[in-house]
């Protein structure tokens, strides 16, 4: 099987279930958008895999998990409203999210000001994830009939990243620093 086909040289691109639409359809850009979600994770887990801290493993197999889960999400946003969906999202996904959030959470320090997005390179690749899932987000409400869920997940999940790059900031020891107002 070849990688190119051919069949998107005229700015078309097909949905599951091969309906064609336009590369710029809504939903193309709102699971395209999760694409860059979890390349952003991927360069993060690199950057990850290069460090040495005791959790290292885990914080890697989480942001795995949700990289999977975000092909879920593209299922959602990539399905025609009146086909059934492959691979669904589940309020327990979101849920996991939740608990993850709790438990990096627990061990941060306390935030008294707003932050600015810094520290070592995996937390700020983290924090562009971050900004990039409120786009998929922001994308993903202007779709009719798309899952609850789906919207959910990225809410979810754009709070999960935040906690994230400063639960990696803080175990490699990276500055998070505030704003200062002037």
């Amino acid at each position: 099987m070849r990688i190119y086909t051919r069949s998107g040289d005229k700015g078309k691109t097909s949905l599951i279930y091969g309906e064609r639409v336009n590369k710029n359809d809504l939903r193309v850009e709102a699971y395209g958008t999760c694409d860059e979600v979890n390349s952003m994770i991927g360069l993060a887990i690199s950057f990850l895999e290069e460090k040495s801290f005791p959790k290292k493993t885990t914080v890697i197999q989480e942001l795995i998990g949700v990289q999977t889960l975000l092909f879920y999400v593209g299922s959602e946003l990539s399905t025609p409203a009146d086909k059934e969906v492959p691979w669904q999202l589940k309020e327990e996904h979101i849920q996991t999210l939740e608990k993850q959030i709790d438990h990096w959470d627990e061990q941060l320090e306390q935030l008294t000001n707003f932050i600015l997005p810094s520290g070592v390179q995996a937390a700020s690749a983290v924090h562009v994830a971050r900004t990039v899932t409120r786009r998929a987000e922001r994308l993903a409400v202007a779709i009719e009939d798309v899952n609850p869920l789906a919207i959910a997940f990225l809410n979810r999940l754009s709070d999960y990243l935040f906690v994230a790059a400063r639960y990696i900031n803080q175990s490699l020891k990276g500055e998070e620093r505030s704003l200062h107002m002037t």
